[in-house]
């Protein structure tokens, strides 16, 4: 009995200290449920075998203690064991006194089976403790491998890390070294456009004070040119009172002489003169007594101062008649303003044939020069179109063709009337210019004077060329409210004259507006031709051809005798250092001009020149006139653009 008694002790030891290291575990590890199983009593001694759940053989309720039979309470598992004293959890303890009450009530015959059976039971809880230290002591290995190796990755990306953010540090230096070095840059450009600015300033100043120390030299040299010319004029005014003063002394002397003798000569005049007064009268007087005193020869004077001055008065109008009728049968129309024709058929016959003569040496010169139609100068396609008309107009008179119609439509000044006479002449026609502006004050004499043109122009035996300048002016649409009923009537006298095809009048127009013109009147036309303002080029050559012609050949005309004898020579102008450079340059500059505007330029140029102390064009002149023309040429583009806007 004290064996069966110091074995159920040591099994409670047992279980204590099994129940004490799980409880220690669960503190290390986590909180963990133990189970123990109920023992039978040691009086049974056909007891079975423990089954494989609890390893206890299972006891009938007759076997076990009353204690035992009872279902055992719910037990509370104390889920906090630090907060007994010590942290020490006494349900193992309380298990062990529970089993070794059970032993003791049980049969001591069953009491070693028991103990074997417990202590295997605590033997393989043990191992089962070992396994479950050593794989937690693994698991601690593979938790402490892993944590290494999670340090290592976040080492590795913390250096990656600090790479990047290195890289990223030099980057953002470079960056700033170069917007540093940039900006740099900028302050020394900024810096050098100051010293630049400042040299242009200084070097304006400069020519402005040298400009002004000239002009007061200048001005100084004029105040001692009038000082001088003021001397030289008293010194004159001085010598002429001096002689003054010695011939009046000269002429006193001889004044009472000669006052007796221009006296005794003017009453022998007198005398004379009243004599044959006296004789004039007293024939005039015997005359007409006679005349008045015999009836017949009365009738006879008045008859005859009556006859001649009727036959004067017949005379002179019928020469007027006669005159009107012939000038209206052969003289040219008064419709026309230039015509390369004579007024009548016999006149200008010497001047025709010299202006054929000068036709062919500035042709020939012309075609020396490279420039088939004078002061023309023409975009080189519209050149080339208009030498095209020319030779096809020739050919289409030698082959008795009909005529080909033309319009000539572009700006003001581009030489479309210029090359319409140069189109005559070429083709070998005669030429006639007429403006329409001349047509509305014609009123109801427009229609016969437009018949009168065209017959007039028919009887040109090399065929006429007849040029209408400003045609919009009475060829517009006919249905505009502001057009009068004469002008209507001209304009249906100019279809009806055009409505065939002619073999003896090119029919020529020129406008600004080729919308403007009436449809039937465009379709009259055959061949439209547009005159743009010229380019750079000819421009420069333009320039060239009025430079010559106004600035080099300036007082260079032959003139008669009879000017040569009362007009005094012109004055030669002087060009230093006018080159093609300077020429090109103002080409540049004068981007828009027409052909008339730069005539008008190079004569403001010669205006200049004579306007000048010396007569001497030089390059700041010229530039100066340039810019001067050309502001006034952007002034007048813009008061225009103005003015559209306004209306």
């Amino acid at each position: 009995m004290s064996k069966l008694y110091s074995a159920g002790l040591f099994s409670a030891a047992v279980a204590a200290s099994a129940g004490f290291s799980q409880s220690n575990h669960a503190f290390a590890e986590g909180p963990l449920n133990f189970s123990f199983p109920t023992f039978p009593s040691s009086s049974s001694s056909n007891a079975p075998q423990p089954s494989p759940d609890n390893k206890l053989p299972p006891s009938s309720p007759k076997n076990l203690p009353q204690d035992a039979q009872q279902p055992p309470q719910p037990k509370v598992r104390n889920d906090n064991p630090r907060t007994t004293s010590a942290g020490f959890d006494p349900e193992p303890l309380v298990k062990g006194a529970e089993i070794l009450k059970s032993i003791e009530s049980a049969s001591s015959s069953d009491a070693k089976k028991v103990f074997d059976l417990l202590k295997k039971q605590e033997e393989t809880k043990q191992k089962g403790m070992e396994a479950k230290t050593a794989e937690a002591k693994e698991l601690q290995a593979q938790h402490e491998n892993e944590r290494q190796r999670i340090i290592y990755d976040e080492q590795k990306k913390m250096a990656q890390h600090q790479a990047q953010i290195k890289s990223q540090m030099a980057r953002y230096e470079d960056e700033l070294a170069k917007k540093r070095l940039q900006l740099e840059n900028e302050l020394q450009r900024a810096r050098n456009k100051q010293l630049v600015e400042l040299q242009e300033v200084s070097s304006i100043r400069q020519e402005q004070a040298r400009r002004a120390t000239e002009e007061q030299i200048q001005a100084q040299r004029r105040q001692t040119e009038r000082e001088k010319a003021e001397i030289e004029r008293e010194t004159i005014r001085v010598r002429a009172m001096a002689e003054a003063e010695g011939r009046a002394h000269e002429a006193k002397l001889a004044e009472e002489v000669n006052r007796r003798m221009l006296v005794d000569r003017a009453n022998a005049e007198r005398e004379k003169w009243v004599a044959a007064i006296n004789t004039t009268f007293d024939h005039i007087g015997g005359g007409l007594r006679a005349i008045l005193t015999d009836q017949n020869k009365l009738v006879v004077a008045v008859g005859g101062v009556t006859a001649l001055a009727a036959g004067v008065y017949t005379t002179r109008e019928g020469a007027r008649v006669i005159w009107g009728y012939v000038d209206r049968i052969l003289g040219q129309p008064s419709l026309i303003r230039e015509s390369s024709r004579g007024k009548y058929p016999w006149s200008g016959m010497f001047s025709r044939a010299m202006s054929t003569l000068s036709r062919h040496t500035n042709s020939a010169s012309a075609s020396k020069n490279g420039n088939g139609f004078g002061d023309v100068i023409l975009h080189p396609s519209l050149h080339k179109r208009i030498e095209q008309l020319a030779s096809a107009t020739a050919n289409t008179k030698a082959h008795q063709a009909p005529f080909r119609n033309m319009l000539f439509y572009g700006p003001p000044g581009t030489g479309k009337t210029m090359a319409a006479r140069e189109l005559a002449k070429k083709s070998g026609l005669d030429y006639a210019l007429m403006t329409g502006g001349d047509v509305a004050p014609l009123g109801s004499q427009a229609v016969t004077k437009i018949h009168q043109l065209f017959d007039w122009s028919k009887k040109s035996k090399k065929g006429l060329l007849l040029f209408i300048d400003e045609a919009d002016a009475f060829l517009c649409e006919r249905n505009k409210t502001y057009m009068s009923e004469a002008q209507r009537s001209a304009l249906n006298a100019l279809l009806f004259r055009t409505g065939d095809q002619s073999k003896d009048i090119v029919l020529a127009l020129a406008t600004n507006r080729p919308g403007d013109l009436d449809s039937a009147v465009a379709d009259r036309i055959d061949e439209v031709l547009e005159f743009p303002l010229p380019g750079e080029e000819e421009r420069f050559k333009l320039l060239k051809l009025y430079l010559d012609k106004y600035i080099a050949q300036a007082g260079s005309r032959k003139t008669g005798l009879l000017q040569n004898l009362f007009k005094r020579n012109q004055q030669q102008i002087e060009i230093k250092g006018l080159n093609d450079d300077i020429l090109k340059e103002a080409a540049v500059k004068t981007d828009g001009f027409s052909g008339r505007e730069i005539a008008k330029l190079m004569a403001s140029v010669q205006a200049a020149v004579y306007g000048s102390e010396n007569c001497v064009l030089d390059p700041n002149l010229f530039r100066e006139v340039v810019d001067y023309k050309v502001a006034e040429h952007q002034q007048r583009i813009k008061l225009a653009g103005a003015d559209k806007a306004s209306a």
